[in-house]
């Protein structure tokens, strides 16, 4: 007999405008694969309270372990994280069930006066709380001839943005994915390309996560996972786990998927790993095949180690011991 009257599911989410704009996708997409009600819960971790910077509070986890408490202990029934936040060791006692369609990865400028980073004045104020964004803008200002002053910040997109609404800093760095999750991508002046730019680890990727026990939910979430995201954020968190690496590193990946016609024959993983002042700065890509079922991870995984190990032999282990902000 069918219930007619099911129990909503538990999903949990942080506090934060852009995590709870995140989640609700989640949910429609949940409500409509397993018919039944979803209901957000919300919970406030360490990394939200924290007023330290990422990098002095040791980033892996901060924002992630509360969510996966609350999965073991019963109080919610999945949750939805960014997935650059996840640590790259996935907990036995937790299942990675889904991860969605990935919003575009790279980062966006927001300035003042509409300008383009390269438009920007010598010696201008850009604020990011990212040693990754930090080492790769010092170093393209380098290139032509110019310096910036990235300044330390925090807090959420409203906050950020509004350090140059207020005069404050010439410009902000911040996730695409995030300002086009809150219908707002239009205040970025230019979309910083990945040639300049390489974006977290899986950025403008999510992840949904429940108890490994749950097989059921599990099944069900898995209905959300898009493959080619999967198999592109696996090769780079791959890489930065392999460089043994957290997500307050200065370390920046992605992975592109090359098709040929309707099939997708290839994957091109860049990676790169700077000093914070962008003096030094180790980059390298690698191109493999992608095997016809993308549900093996054998090539992505071995992709990422792979180029991890060409950017240790270039030095990559002593620029990542520079977390200073």
């Amino acid at each position: 007999m069918t219930d007619s009257n099911p129990r909503a599911l538990r999903l949990g989410t942080r506090r934060s405008k852009l995590a709870m704009a995140q989640s609700g996708m989640v949910a429609d997409a949940v409500r409509e694969v397993t018919g039944r009600p979803v209901e957000l819960v919300e919970i406030t971790t360490y990394g939200d309270t924290s007023r330290e910077h990422l990098a002095q509070i040791g980033g892996t986890g901060v924002f992630v372990s509360a969510l996966r408490d609350a999965l073991l202990d019963g109080t919610i029934d999945f949750a939805v994280h960014s997935l650059k936040d996840l640590p790259t060791a996935q907990p036995a006692e937790l299942a990675l069930a889904a991860v969605p369609l990935r919003e575009d990865p790279r980062d966006v400028l927001v300035a003042r006066d509409g300008l383009t980073f390269e438009e920007l004045p010598d010696g201008a104020r850009v604020g990011t709380g990212s040693p990754r964004r930090m080492a790769q803008l010092n170093a393209w200002a380098r290139s032509l001839g110019r310096q910036v002053e990235t300044v330390p910040i925090r807090g959420n997109i409203d906050t950020r943005i509004g350090y140059v609404e207020k005069g404050e800093l010439d410009a902000v760095v911040l996730a695409a994915a995030g300002l086009s999750r809150l219908g707002r991508i239009e205040e970025a002046t230019e979309h910083l390309s990945s040639d300049m730019i390489l974006p977290a680890p899986g950025q403008g990727a999510l992840a949904v996560e429940c108890a490994a026990h749950n097989a059921q939910l599990a099944a069900q979430l898995a209905e959300l996972d898009d493959p080619f995201t999967r198999a592109a954020v696996t090769a780079e968190r791959s890489l930065l786990a392999a460089l043994e690496a957290g997500c307050s590193a200065p370390v920046g990946a992605l992975a592109d998927l090359q098709a040929d016609g309707q099939a997708v024959t290839e994957m091109r993983l860049r990676g790169v790993v700077g000093t914070t002042d962008g003096s030094t700065l180790v980059q390298l890509s690698t191109t493999g095949h992608v095997p016809a079922s993308l549900g093996d991870a054998a090539t992505p995984v071995n992709m990422g180690r792979e180029l991890a190990a060409e950017m240790l032999a270039k030095g990559a282990a002593g620029l990542m011991g520079e977390r200073a902000l």
